[in-house]
């Protein structure tokens, strides 16, 4: 890559230019961990074309990258190492693409060129195969999350019940008021939903992390990030939930059977 091109750049995770230096070769974090090799180690090098010399040349960097495994060099400093005069091998251009046909045809009847790739045409193919899929994926496992969520807090709240539907009912005949019991009940459910939501959380991006790692291939990398609204969200699932049991759990306290506790136990 030249250095004053503006069409490509490397870009850090802050989205910062990422500067080239005058020697060496920057891989992007995917390629140094499958070479398992850091910056300050020298890499072998094998040219398969040409002479076939097998060199070495320091790597002084490591760039993020999220598709395909590469390595950046300047190009004064390739043609250098290559032993080679000024030579290119591609080049990017900014066209307007009213006129995409006229300049693909141009450039086809050029002998030295040997293919042209359109980068908007490959960003709207990645849009309708892998993002869609993606999305799709991610919405469907977002019905069963927030479904199994429901299903667990519900059926906490009427195991709660069931448990204690005997010590609310003595409570109710002792004198204890409808609110009352049912503060005891849900007051409980409630300190746990709040403990649990922190927690769930924490796992809930520990687990997506671990999604993330076992989907890293040589062709793209998913990376972990959870914006402040994906938080609200699940926390909101799991707190509708709880109102929602807790609603159904306070009419059956107002139905408790305050004769069968005053029976006793056989």
């Amino acid at each position: 890559m030249d250095t004053d091109g503006s069409l490509r750049r490397l870009l850090n995770k802050q989205l910062q230019p990422v500067y080239l230096p005058e020697e060496g070769v920057l891989l992007t974090d995917h390629l140094a961990k499958m070479l398992a090799i850091s910056p300050g180690q020298m890499l072998t090098v094998e040219l398969l074309e040409g002479s076939r010399a097998v060199r070495q040349i320091p790597v002084v960097g490591v760039v993020s990258e999220y598709i395909g495994v590469s390595a950046y060099m300047r190009r004064d400093a390739l043609n250098r190492f290559l032993r080679e005069g000024d030579s290119i091998t591609g080049a990017y251009l900014a066209a307007d693409m009213n006129y995409a046909p006229e300049i693909f045809a141009r450039l086809k009847e050029m002998p030295a060129v040997a293919g042209t790739t359109a980068r908007m045409q490959a960003l709207h193919a990645f849009y309708e195969t892998l993002a869609k899929q993606m999305l799709t994926f991610a919405f469907i496992n977002t019905l069963l999350a927030s479904t199994i969520a429901i299903g667990v807090v519900y059926n906490t709240v009427r195991i709660a019940m069931s448990e204690r539907s005997r010590e609310l009912a003595s409570l109710r005949v002792l004198g204890y008021t409808r609110g009352e019991v049912s503060y005891i009940l849900l007051g409980e459910i409630a300190v746990l939903v709040l403990i649990a939501i922190p927690l769930g959380l924490v796992m809930g991006r520990g687990l997506a992390w671990i999604m993330a790692q076992s989907t890293q291939t040589e062709l793209f990398r998913v990376p972990v990030v959870l914006e402040p609204s994906t938080y609200s969200f699940a926390a909101l699932v799991v707190v509708l939930a709880t109102i929602l049991s807790a609603l159904t759990v306070a009419r059956q306290i107002r139905h408790l059977d305050l004769v069968e506790v005053l029976k006793a136990r056989e």
